[in-house]
C-alpha cells in the first residue's frame, strides 16, 4: 500500500532521514584559484528582486556555504517550557560571514518544512523534475542528514555532541542545491537576494519581522494618536546593512521602505519607547520606525546588531563632521577642475558611455537634446540619446528635476520629463516640489555608479556649453553662405536634425543671449528663437569638478536621499514603477572600474543646503565653511559667482559672507599684511531686460541688493573699508566684470561673459566649488537645496607669495593660474608670471587692465 503524504512527516522527536533520501542532485564548486567574489550576484540585482517563497537564486553559484555551531546561550524562559539553548550558528559564504541564533525546535521545523518540499516535489511529472534538476555524478549515494533526538538538554558532554550533530547536519545540507535555495532554508539562514551583494557591504542581520505604519517626519506623513487607532502591523522582511536598512514586501519582493542612519540614528527596546510588547525602536531624523519582535531577548538582540553593524562600518554617517556636513573630509580622493561647459559636457560624456549600473542625475532645469561634445556631425553625443542607448544597455538612469512654477520659469521640466521616460522603461523621472513656490532645486550632479561624481554651476541646458574663445557669434562655415542656417529637423523626423556637414557649435534653443531674450517653445529644441544673424550670443562663463571613490559615494548619498524622500512623500511615485534606491558600501568606494584623466589627489568633502523641504533635514554647511575659509585664510580669496548679496543686517539679509571679507581685510590691515581679495561678478544679472531703459523688475532688485552688498549703504563692503582705512582699501579688494567682443554682420560688437561659477579659492590651496551662489537664497540651508565641494591640497609644488617662496596646491594653482591666464589674455602675453597672486605688481597689473578695458568699453 502506498504511503500517504501525510505519513511521511514525523511527529515525534526524531526525524527519519532515510525518507529524505535524494536520487540526484549537483554539488557547489569553484576552479581551482577562482576567487569567489567574482561569483557573487552584480549590484544590478537590486533591481530584479522576487518574492522569497519562489525559491530566487540566493546563494552564488559555485560558492560553498560552511556553517560552524559557535556555542549555546542557555536561559530561562517566562512560559512553562522551562530551560531553553539557543545554538549560535556562524556562516560563511565566499568573503560574506554572519551569525544567528536558533533554538532545536527550529532545526526540527526546518526539518519537517524539507521533508515536505522532497515530497511534493516527487509528486510533480517527471519531466518537469529532470529539467529542474540535473544529476551529478555522486549524488546517489548522498541522502538528507539526520537530526539528533530532542534529548535532556543536561550534561556538557551531551551538549557538545549536540552542537556537533547541528554542525555537521546543516553543512551536508548546505551541499545540496535541491534544497539551498529553498525558502524554508533561506529563511532559517536569514538570508536573501540582497544578502550577498558586494557593493552593499558585508551581511548584516535579516529575518521576517511584524512593522507598524507611520512614523515619518515629514510634513503631511505623520499620524497622531495611539497604534490601536491609527497603525497597522504588517509582515515584512528586514535587510539591515552598515548604513541603511529596508525592509522588503513578502508577496512581491519588492522593496518597501529605505531608512539611511544619520546623526538622528538611536534605538530603543522597551514598551515604554515603543507601545509594544517587545517592540524595537529606530529613529533617524526621517523617520521612527517601530518592530515587533516574538520575544525580548529577540528583541535585544536584534537591537543590539544594528547598533553595532550601524557605528562600525557606517559610522561615518551617524555624526556631523566639519562645518556642520553630513559627510566627513575624504583624503585620498581624485580631482578635477573644468573651466566653462566644453571640457566638463565632454568628460560627462566618456563616463556616460562607461556607465555599467547607473547613473543620476539631478539638476535645476536639463535639455534633454543637449549635445555634450561639438560641434555635432551626429545624434552620437545627445544626451537623450546616450541615456536610452544606456538604459537599453540595462543601466538604470534615475533623474531627479526641479518643478517650477510655471508662470514665472519658462525651463519646461514637463517636456523633459515626458520626453526622457518616453526613451526607455529604465529611464525613470521625478520632479519635485509640488507645494513649495518661494524656493528650488538648484543643484546641478550627476554620478555614475556611485564611484564617478560631476558637480558645480553647470546643468545639462541650453546655453550652457562654451570654451575659452567665448564666441559671440555662431554663423557656421562663412566661407559657404554669408546667412548660413543651422541645419533644421527635416519633414520626415522632426526631433533630429541632419548633422552630417553640421558646422555650428550651438543648435536651435542652444544659441541664446538670456539677457535680449528669455528661453521659449522648448518643446521645439532645433529652432531658433532669437536671430543669429543680428544678435550676438551671450558667452557662459561656469566652474565644475568631478571627483572619484568616497565624495562621490557621498554625493550618491545625498542623491539617494532626496529621491527616496521625493517617493516617500508624493502620492504618484509610490508605485513600484519608481523603486527605492540603495546607496553602495563605503567600503568598496577605492574599487574604482575606471578613472577620468586628469585627476590630481586631494582631500574632499562634501557641502550641502538642504531643509526639512527639500531633502528631510536641515543642514547650511556650504555656508559654514566658506566663513571658515575666508576667516582662515592668509594671503588671498579668488571669488567667481553668479551673485553677490551678502552684509548681513539681521532683516533683510542673513549670510555674513560679506561681513567675513570686511573682517578679513580689516585684520590684514591692522597688522599691516597684504592681502587680496578678487571678485569677478557678471556685470549685469541675468534676466530678460534692457537696462538702458530701466531693465525689467528682477533686473533692478538684483542690482539693487549688489550694489548694496558691495558699495552703497552702512552694511556694504567698500562703505565699511573706506570708513576704516580711507582710499586705502584699493589695495585689498578688486571687484570685476568680463566682457568680450567680435564681429557680426561686418560690424564691431560687444557683450558681457556671463559669470556663473560658485567657487572660491583661497592661499592656491583650499577651493569650494558647487552649485551655491553667494545669497541667502543658496546659503542659510532653508530656502534653495545647493550642493558644493571643499578641496584641500595635499600635493604642493613651489611657487610664490608676496615675493616669498610658498609651497602651493597643485589643484588650487592650476585651476587659479588658468583662470588669471584666461581673463588676462596671457596666450598674447608670453612674460605674464602668474605665480604669485598677491605682489603689489600683479594686483596693479589686474587694476589696470580692468581700468583700461573699461576706458575702452566707454569709448
Amino acid at each position: 500500500m502506498m504511503a500517504t503524504p501525510e505519513s511521511l512527516f514525523p511527529t515525534g522527536g526524531e526525524l527519519d532521514s532515510s525518507q529524505l533520501q535524494m536520487e540526484s542532485d549537483e554539488v557547489d564548486t569553484l576552479r581551482e584559484g577562482e576567487d569567489p567574489a567574482d561569483r557573487m550576484h552584480p549590484f544590478l540585482a537590486i533591481y530584479e528582486l522576487q518574492p522569497l517563497k519562489v525559491h530566487p537564486l540566493v546563494f552564488a553559484t559555485g560558492v560553498p556555504v560552511t556553517a560552524q555551531v559557535v556555542g549555546t546561550e542557555r536561559y530561562t524562559s517566562g512560559s512553562k517550557v522551562g530551560t531553553c539553548t539557543l545554538y549560535s550558528v556562524r556562516l560563511t559564504h565566499g568573503d560574506f560571514t554572519w551569525t544567528t541564533k536558533k533554538k532545536f525546535r527550529h532545526f526540527q521545523e526546518l526539518h519537517r518544512d524539507l521533508l515536505r518540499h522532497k515530497v511534493l516535489m516527487s509528486l510533480l511529472p517527471l519531466a518537469r523534475f529532470a529539467v529542474a534538476y540535473s544529476p551529478a555524478p555522486d549524488a546517489a549515494n548522498r541522502e538528507m542528514p539526520s537530526l539528533p533526538r530532542a534529548g535532556p538538554e543536561g550534561s556538557t558532554r551531551h551538549a557538545a555532541s549536540k552542537q556537533k550533530y547541528l554542525e555537521n547536519y546543516l553543512n551536508r545540507l548546505l551541499t545540496m542545491s535541491f534544497y539551498r535555495n529553498y525558502h524554508a532554508l533561506t529563511e532559517f539562514l536569514e538570508v536573501s537576494q540582497l544578502s550577498f551583494i558586494p557593493d552593499l557591504g558585508c551581511k548584516g542581520l535579516e529575518g521576517t519581522i511584524r512593522k507598524r505604519s507611520g512614523g515619518h517626519r515629514v510634513p503631511g506623513l505623520t499620524c497622531c494618536g495611539r497604534d490601536q487607532v491609527c497603525y497597522r502591523w504588517s509582515k515584512r522582511w528586514l535587510v539591515v546593512k552598515d548604513s541603511f536598512l529596508l525592509y522588503m514586501c513578502l508577496e512581491t519582493g519588492a522593496i518597501s521602505f529605505v531608512q539611511l542612519f544619520d546623526p538622528g540614528f538611536e534605538v530603543q527596546v522597551g514598551k515604554r519607547s515603543t507601545e509594544a510588547r517587545y517592540g524595537v525602536r529606530i529613529d533617524t531624523s526621517h523617520r521612527s520606525l517601530i518592530l515587533k519582535c516574538s520575544s525580548y531577548r529577540q528583541a535585544r538582540w536584534w537591537a543590539q546588531e544594528i547598533t553595532e553593524l550601524a557605528r562600525g562600518p557606517g559610522r561615518d554617517f551617524l555624526q556631523l563632521h566639519q562645518h556642520d556636513s553630513y559627510a566627513p573630509p575624504r583624503p585620498g580622493t581624485l580631482a578635477r577642475w573644468f573651466v566653462n561647459g566644453a571640457g566638463y559636457f565632454a568628460a560627462v560624456a566618456d563616463a556616460i558611455l562607461r556607465a555599467q549600473e547607473e547613473i543620476f542625475i539631478t539638476d535645476w532645469w536639463l535639455s534633454p537634446e543637449v549635445y555634450l561634445k561639438r560641434p555635432a556631425h551626429s545624434d552620437d553625443w545627445r544626451l537623450d540619446i546616450m541615456l536610452k542607448r544606456k538604459a537599453e544597455e540595462g543601466v538604470r538612469v534615475s533623474i531627479l528635476l526641479f518643478k517650477e512654477v510655471e508662470l514665472a520659469l519658462g525651463i519646461n521640466s514637463g517636456y523633459s520629463k515626458r520626453a526622457l521616460m518616453l526613451l526607455h522603461p529604465n529611464i525613470k523621472v521625478m520632479r519635485h516640489p509640488d507645494q513649495v513656490t518661494l524656493w528650488a532645486h538648484h543643484e546641478k550632479l550627476l554620478v555614475v555608479d556611485q564611484v564617478v561624481a560631476f558637480l558645480g554651476g553647470l546643468d545639462l541646458a541650453y546655453g550652457r556649453w562654451d570654451d575659452l574663445h567665448y564666441r559671440l557669434t555662431d554663423l557656421g562655415d562663412s566661407s559657404e553662405s554669408a546667412a548660413s542656417q543651422p541645419p533644421t529637423p527635416c519633414p520626415d523626423s522632426p526631433a533630429t536634425p541632419d548633422l552630417s556637414r553640421n558646422q555650428f557649435f550651438w543648435l536651435g534653443k542652444d544659441y541664446s543671449n538670456l539677457i535680449t531674450k528669455d528661453w521659449v517653445q522648448l518643446d521645439r529644441p532645433f529652432e531658433d528663437f532669437i536671430d543669429r544673424e543680428t544678435t550676438p550670443r551671450m558667452p557662459w562663463r561656469d566652474v565644475g569638478v568631478v571627483v572619484h571613490g568616497l565624495p562621490a559615494r557621498d554625493l550618491a548619498r545625498h542623491f539617494i536621499q532626496r529621491w527616496n524622500f521625493t517617493k516617500t512623500t508624493k502620492a504618484k511615485y509610490k508605485t513600484p514603477t519608481y523603486p527605492y534606491l540603495l546607496p553602495k558600501s563605503t567600503s568598496t568606494a577605492n574599487q574604482l572600474p575606471f578613472m577620468l584623466p586628469g585627476g590630481q589627489c586631494t582631500t574632499v568633502q562634501v557641502l550641502r543646503s538642504v531643509d526639512r523641504w527639500s531633502a528631510g533635514t536641515l543642514e547650511n554647511s556650504i555656508l559654514n565653511a566658506y566663513l571658515h575659509t575666508i576667516k582662515e585664510s592668509q594671503h588671498f580669496l579668488y571669488i567667481e559667482n553668479q551673485f553677490f548679496i551678502s552684509c548681513s543686517d539681521g532683516r533683510t539679509v542673513l549670510n555674513k559672507v560679506g561681513d567675513e571679507i570686511v573682517d578679513r581685510i580689516l585684520k590684514a590691515h591692522k597688522q599691516g599684511q597684504c592681502f587680496r581679495v578678487y571678485v569677478l561678478l557678471p556685470l549685469l544679472p541675468g534676466f530678460e531686460g534692457d537696462i538702458s531703459t530701466g531693465g525689467g523688475n528682477s533686473i533692478q532688485a538684483i542690482l539693487h541688493f549688489t550694489y548694496r552688498t558691495l558699495c552703497r549703504g552702512e552694511y556694504s563692503i567698500l562703505h565699511r573699508l573706506k570708513a576704516a582705512m580711507g582710499t586705502a582699501w584699493r589695495d585689498y579688494i578688486s571687484i570685476c566684470g568680463l566682457r568680450t567682443h567680435g564681429e557680426l554682420g561686418g560690424h564691431p560688437v560687444s557683450e558681457l561673459i556671463y559669470i556663473h561659477s560658485k567657487m572660491l579659492i583661497a592661499d592656491d590651496r583650499t577651493v569650494i566649488i558647487g552649485s551655491a551662489n553667494i545669497n541667502d537664497r543658496s546659503l542659510l540651508g532653508k530656502r534653495d537645496s545647493e550642493l558644493a565641494v571643499l578641496i584641500e591640497d595635499t600635493e604642493m609644488e613651489p611657487s610664490l607669495m608676496n615675493g616669498v617662496e610658498y609651497q602651493a596646491g597643485r589643484f588650487a594653482s592650476s585651476l587659479r593660474k588658468h583662470c588669471f591666464s584666461v581673463i588676462l589674455g596671457a596666450n598674447t602675453r608670453p612674460d605674464l608670471d602668474l605665480r604669485d597672486p598677491v605682489c603689489d605688481d600683479f594686483f596693479q597689473l589686474w587694476q589696470d587692465t580692468a581700468e583700461s578695458n573699461a576706458n575702452i568699453y566707454e569709448q
